[in-house]
């Protein structure tokens, strides 16, 4: 089921990397987190627990490669994984590799930042992100999504 009015059911919600039956992953385009990607699930659900159990798996299954990929291409300090829904009431979880040198680590993305953003450092992380999400997509494939 989709609900008009929600821009997950609206649109993507970025650049779409995958998609699935059952879910989709995307890239955000988060200014300052150039590895920030979101599992988004199809069905407007608003809450974890409305998914069957077997859909629950699945979609950890999901946000697990995800994490997967980031870590083994990008070697990150820390992976946050959130599920908040409080700004769009649309399951989707959030998959961000975080830097040291990031402007807001330790902290949440969503916190003040702390230094100033490396616009080098950045840039070097998205000129790998088109074999991490070939690779991601290949892992994706191989699963009923």
């Amino acid at each position: 089921m989709l609900v008009a009015g929600c821009p997950l059911c609206d649109g993507p919600g970025g650049r779409e990397v995958f998609r699935g039956a059952k879910l989709r992953v995307i890239h955000a385009a988060e200014a300052g987190f150039p590895a920030f990607y979101r599992v988004v699930w199809t069905d407007h659900v608003a809450e974890w627990s409305e998914l069957a159990p077997a859909d629950r798996a699945l979609c950890m299954e999901a946000v697990a490669v995800v994490e997967q990929c980031l870590r083994d291409a990008l070697s990150p300090a820390k992976i946050n994984l959130a599920a908040l829904g409080n700004m769009v009431p649309h399951l989707h979880w959030h998959v961000i590799a975080r830097f040291e040198w990031d402007s807001r680590f330790p902290s949440p993305v969503w916190a003040a930042a702390q230094r100033a953003a490396d616009p080098q450092r950045e840039q070097a992380i998205e000129h790998q992100l088109a074999a991490l999400e070939r690779e991601m997509i290949g892992r994706l494939a191989t699963r009923s999504f």
